[in-house]
């Protein structure tokens, strides 16, 4: 009786949902192609929430025997079938499949699946819901969704029709489905497989890992050790290719244990969906009061910002310049499920790695894809055999499709070799990476190529100070120019912003910094400055967050004035012999930058001075990279005074109106429209 009443509630759920008409759909679908399955599988949505107050003990079954659950299920489609004389060719209850796809699960302790707790349940059989990030997958191949056997003995009933029906189940290996040693309940005979009724279905392995483990690659565990490991997720049918490489994603799935040389714990994932996290509703009030306290200019509260920033690894008021780049590069990354177009790529040259090093890796633990990328690992993917030996090629992210919509912090540049840096070179121009799949290499019958977007902003260093730079003095270089000769020139023209953080300049007094060092020394959880007591890191965060995740667009004076620029400093880097030395992706990074500025300043809209700072900002590394031009901006242009009060902050102000002015004049002399400028540009 209780069976009957669960077939019943779920012919009723089936109607009330429109789960019985697309099943009727697709019984049409089937009948009309007027050829005999052995399988035919049928894919039912469920909302458990339904299903309970409807039947709780149908919505028991479901939750926490799913497999008996289907059983219900497919019983009552048989019928329907046969009463409603669906589909002509189907024999037996046994050639139904029913798959149960939920829509989610109860928001409760027990139903989650937590990768950084053990031990881990997989003996229930039932649905869990689990979180992580994509960190591996293998190429498609096939599985057996379906089988139909035949007793050997011509003479037994069952050497004809379709009663030996066997289907994929959750957790089954290929051998479990189709091998030889299976017997006639009859007589006793062996069985064996009509090949032709072998129904074939699309597979898909993927490793996860929780968002928890990315501490170990953001150069920061706080002392504390840890440990982590992977989670193998088996796609099937409907589910192959809808997960990408670096995203995170919520699976619903039944936990279940494979052996291959060590056992393994597997989910078949049920459902899947992109993981986008909630976006902050405002910033501490610390900075809410800092931002109204400097409504009045359109410069102040950034300034600011990179003034105080990072006081834990650098006091306030050195680094300026680089700690403002870090900041906009910060804001331009991105937690949600759209592409990163807005890249802000820095190339950092230095004589103080250590430092710099250390500014790097506090900047990007404030985000949550910040990825320090490990030396003895690959920033590009690569290739290995799947372990489960399934014949597919298992691609492993590499940290840049790790830190998706975040930053890859890759180091010191000569760390790397040649082959590296121009795979770096190739991914920062293009935003893509090509993996090749070689047939002959892995067992398949011809290559393949599959291709990755690159979305992250990647940070990098250079020692001045290096012994090959001190041996090598290069004699021509121009005014402003800095010499960048052992880097590749393509590869310091691919990243958008090349900053010079010179620790015996003006913009960055040694005094400070020693006496920085020595305090942290005695004291290192100490919080020496009042701005690192007023404005926390938790706080930084917070405003990084509610920063990223601003809508802009730009004004049309700001429009004018971007593209007025580009195309002026365009002209005048252009000679007869080398073109233009600005590349096409110049303007994308003028946008970014001038984006970042307002992003940063918590502003909607974009705005002429938004774009000064972006220009300034862009011309500075133009002048490190080919020496200076007409439009002559001094290395300290951005922040020309030391901020110690109001009034440093009102005088740059008013140095800043005068490079607007400036600007304006260059654009009006060497910008479209002039006499400058030939007719068909």
């Amino acid at each position: 009786m209780s069976n009957l009443k669960m077939k019943e509630a779920a012919l009723i759920y089936l109607d009330r949902s429109g789960g019985l008409q697309k099943f009727i759909d697709n019984c049409k679908s089937y009948n009309d192609s007027k050829q005999s399955y052995a399988v035919y599988r049928f894919s039912i949505l469920i909302n458990p929430s339904d299903i309970i107050e409807l039947d709780a003990e149908l919505g028991n079954h479901i939750l926490h025997q799913p497999l008996k659950a289907a059983q219900v299920f497919q019983s009552v489609c048989f019928i329907a079938v046969k009463t409603l004389s669906l589909i002509g060719q189907l024999q037996t209850e046994a050639q139904i499949n029913i798959l149960l796809k939920l829509t989610h699960l109860p928001p409760l302790p027990s139903y989650s699946l937590d990768l950084c707790k053990f031990p881990l349940d997989y003996t229930s059989q039932r649905f869990y819901m689990m979180q992580g990030i994509v960190i591996a997958m293998t190429t498609v191949t096939k599985y057996t969704q379906g089988a139909r056997f035949l007793c050997s003995d011509e003479a037994c009933p069952l050497s004809k029709g379709f009663q030996y029906i066997r289907v994929h189940v959750p957790g089954a290996t290929e051998s479990a489905t189709v091998r030889n040693d299976f017997l006639c309940n009859l007589c006793s005979s062996s069985l064996q497989e009509d090949r032709k009724f072998r129904v074939l279905g699309d597979k898909q392995i993927v490793e996860i890992i929780t968002t928890k483990a990315l501490r170990a690659f953001q150069g920061y565990s706080n002392n504390q050790p840890f440990r982590f490991q992977s989670l193998t997720i088996f796609l099937r049918d409907e589910l192959v290719n809808e997960m990408n490489i670096g995203n995170e994603y919520k699976i619903i799935g039944i936990p279940t244990c494979i052996k291959t040389s060590q056992t393994t714990l597997c989910i078949e994932a049920n459902n899947i969906t992109f993981f986008n996290p909630k976006v902050p509703s405002g910033i501490s009030d610390n900075f809410s009061c800092l931002l109204s306290l400097t409504s009045s200019s359109y410069w102040k509260f950034t300034a600011i910002l990179a003034n105080i920033f990072a006081s834990q690894i650098v006091p306030p008021g050195t680094y300026n310049l680089l700690k403002l780049c870090l900041l906009m590069s910060l804001v331009q990354t991105s937690d949600r499920n759209k592409e990163l177009e807005d890249c802000l790529d820095l190339l950092i040259i230095t004589s103080d790695i250590l430092l710099v090093d250390r500014l790097l890796n506090f900047s990007i633990n404030l985000v949550p894809r910040g990825i320090r990328h490990p030396v003895s690992t690959e920033i590009f993917p690569t290739l290995s055999r799947n372990k489960y030996g399934t014949g597919a090629v298992s691609i492993q992210a590499g940290s840049a499709l790790l830190a998706k919509g975040g930053i890859c912090f890759i180091g010191d540049l000569a760390s790397h070799k040649k082959d590296k840096l121009e795979q770096l070179q190739s991914a920062v121009e293009s935003r893509s990476i090509t993996v090749y799949i070689s047939g002959k290499k892995f067992g398949d019958d011809m290559d393949q190529q599959m291709t990755f977007p690159v979305q992250c902003s990647f940070w990098s260093f250079v020692d001045m100070d290096s012994s090959s730079r001190r041996n090598i003095q290069k004699t021509n270089t121009l005014i402003g120019q800095m010499d960048c000769s052992l880097i590749p020139a393509n590869l310091v023209e691919a990243f958008g912003l090349l900053i010079n953080c010179n620790e015996s300049s003006p913009c960055h007094p040694l005094l400070p910094t020693v006496q920085h060092t020595l305090k942290k020394a005695i004291d290192p959880e100490g919080l020496l400055y009042v701005a690192s007591k007023q404005f926390t890191t938790e706080d930084f965060e917070k405003l990084l967050a509610f920063a990223k995740n601003l809508n802009v667009e730009f004004s049309l004076e700001a429009e004018r004035m971007i593209h007025g620029y580009y195309l002026a400093s365009r002209r005048i880097r252009t000679d007869s012999i080398c073109g233009s030395k600005l590349s096409a992706s110049a303007l994308k990074y003028l946008v970014s930058l001038s984006e970042a500025h307002a992003r940063l300043n918590l502003r909607n809209k974009v705005l002429k001075e938004d774009v000064l700072i972006a220009a300034l900002l862009f011309e500075t590394s133009l002048t490190l990279k080919y020496g200076a031009a007409v439009l002559c901006v001094a290395p300290n242009a951005v922040f020309p005074f030391e901020l110690y009060n109001e009034e440093y902050l009102e005088q740059r102000d008013i140095y800043l109106t005068q490079c607007q002015q400036q600007l304006q004049q260059f654009i009006a002399t060497y910008g479209p429209g002039t006499a400058i400028f030939a007719s068909d540009e």
